[in-house]
């Protein structure tokens, strides 16, 4: 199979799909690799580093994209990369579909095989090519939340973790996942007061049991958002529903019983959201204030620590990318049913029923087209 891996062109997107040790092993199995040149610079990663595997690198986008069977990407394409799709193509990467219905629209009309890493799922509910993408962004939403807290970015000039003499500033984290432990695991290091807000209660007695004792877990209802939503110094998003949009749990009017100068921090903004104020925002321009309250919509966190996240992200894609590669897409999914639910629109037609759902369009069980 000829596989191609374009450089990211989403702003500030230094993130590379494959890198030089997966090329190397893609072609080992007898593919060929094209890699834009420059795809890897932003983690890295040299074309040097490339054409040592045996890759061969390619001038423009435009021929990547036109000579690959299989193209691999970190973020979903956008409006400049969607006339390069083409019927049969294979499109592996992050599609965050339900968040935008043009790009849904684009790839059904291109007649490619789309193939998400965030809806990739074992049987044990896992979203494997999502977590290492959470665990990051978890992580990461806590210290900008930190700086924006700070008086000069706008924020209520709040020391997350305190001093002695000065309580800990607050923490309000929706949502118990990936991103929402790593986040209390990170806002606990720091000193601050956690709360981790789920509906889960076997996901709150866990988290009770391996968190420290500065986190706090809360059954999450309308009453108890909006208790601690008052008291938040800093209120993290880390709501998923696998493939469909974010439930919005903090609607505008609720931004009035904030602090001033709270700040939110929403993870799920690439699913839409779970604040309803929400907007996706760029790492060159991150935050707006709305009602006195600081936003940040940065859809593409980890492209920030490309590097880590490159080896974070490829360390989980790789083994489905060879998969995919060696078998072909239809007999790699009809082989392995967490690949199959990756399927979210194959020629035209949506395979997954949160994409369906979320724009009113016809929904074709996976099984049918495979």
């Amino acid at each position: 199979m000829i596989i191609g891996v374009p450089k990211e062109i989403k702003t500030n997107e230094y993130r590379v799909a494959l890198v030089p040790a997966g090329s190397e092993a893609l072609i080992s199995a007898g593919h060929e690799v094209l890699i834009e040149k420059g795809a890897g610079l932003g983690a890295g990663f040299t074309d040097a580093d490339y054409e040592a595997t045996g890759a061969k690198l390619i001038d423009t986008a435009d021929e990547v994209w036109e000579r690959a069977e299989m193209i691999l990407k970190v973020k979903e394409p956008i409006e400049p990369e969607w006339p390069r799709l083409r019927e049969d193509q294979v499109l592996f990467t992050y599609l965050h579909f339900a968040a935008s219905e043009e790009l849904t629209r684009a790839v059904i009309d291109s007649g490619c095989i789309a193939n998400a890493y965030e809806t990739v799922q074992l049987p044990t509910g896992e979203l494997p090519l999502l977590t290492p993408m959470s665990e990051v962004a978890g992580r990461m939403a806590i210290q900008h939340g930190a700086k924006y807290l700070e008086k000069l970015h706008g924020g209520r000039g709040v020391l997350l973790g305190g001093v002695p003499g000065v309580e800990p500033g607050t923490v309000v984290i929706l949502g118990g996942g990936i991103v929402g432990s790593n986040a209390a695991r990170m806002a606990a290091g720091l000193g601050a007061h956690v709360i981790i807000l789920d509906v889960s209660l076997n996901r709150l007695r866990y988290l009770s049991e391996v968190m420290p004792a500065n986190v706090q877990t809360i059954h999450s209802n309308r009453y108890n958002i909006l208790e601690w939503a008052e008291r938040a110094d800093l209120l993290v998003g880390a709501v998923l529903l696998p493939g469909a949009r974010a439930p919005n749990l903090i609607r505008r009017d609720d931004l009035k019983r904030m602090k001033d100068g709270a700040v939110i921090v929403d993870v799920a903004v690439d699913q839409g959201g779970c604040v309803e104020t929400i907007k996706p925002t760029t790492h060159e321009n991150p935050i707006y204030v709305i009602d006195g309250v600081l936003h940040y919509g940065v859809a593409n966190m980890p492209g920030a620590v490309a590097r880590t996240s490159t080896l974070a992200l490829t360390n989980a894609t790789f083994p489905y990318t060879l998969t995919l590669a060696n078998k072909g897409w239809k007999r790699a999914c009809q082989e392995d049913r967490a690949l199959a639910l990756g399927l979210n629109v194959v020629k035209g037609k949506v395979t997954y029923p949160g994409v369906a759902e979320a724009f009113g369009l016809e929904y074709t069980p996976v099984e049918e087209v495979l």
